[in-house]
């Protein structure tokens, strides 16, 4: 059997969200996408659970979005109700869509938050990064911008210089720099 893409526990009023693609990175396939909005839902609507942690399983919090499954059929067909569904729904609900949970969520950051994993971690409400964690913003390498918010949030989490540096460099920060920049 197929491991679950993502692992969603409560326990004592805490929601433990998971990304379950090491393998990937827990890079976001259309699977885990759907898997991940439906948590996210479950979460919001859920009066026995007060705060959910998201982390990712293995070495890596997210690698963004799947570039071999997730981004070809929107790159694909470019159909303007196709790249609207998507701008609707953003990156596993977080991003775009359900990024209004009114419930805290906090980020734990365990490896690389990559390109839309930078952009989910950026819209949880904290971040705690471990020792080994890197943050990047590699979509100017493939002559993207970040799409769902990440760069206003990036803005307002470290600053405009920072951000600059992120995202036209394409070069990743690590945790103790993050630090240093919020």
């Amino acid at each position: 059997p197929m491991p679950e893409k993502v692992l969603y526990e409560k326990r004592d009023r805490i929601a433990y969200v998971t990304i379950n693609r090491p393998e990937a990175k827990n890079a976001i396939d259309p699977d885990t996408h759907r898997l991940l909005w439906r948590t996210w839902e479950d979460f919001r609507d859920d009066d026995a659970v007060d705060v959910a942690i998201l982390t990712g399983a293995g070495d890596a919090f997210c690698a963004g979005a799947d570039l071999k499954t997730y981004i070809p059929p929107i790159l694909g067909s470019w159909r303007p109700r196709d790249v609207y569904d998507n701008l609707k729904t953003g990156l596993g609900g977080l991003t775009r869509g359900l990024h209004r949970i009114p419930k805290p969520v906090i980020a734990a950051v365990n490896g690389w938050a990559l390109a839309g994993g930078l952009e989910t971690a950026l819209a949880c409400d904290i971040r705690i990064a471990s020792e080994r964690a890197m943050f990047g913003s590699f979509e100017a390498r493939r002559g993207y911008h970040h799409g769902d918010g990440g760069i206003v949030r990036l803005v307002n989490t470290c600053c405009s210089g920072l951000a600059l540096e992120m995202l036209l460099t394409a070069q990743p920060i690590d945790a103790q720099r993050a630090l240093q920049c919020n």
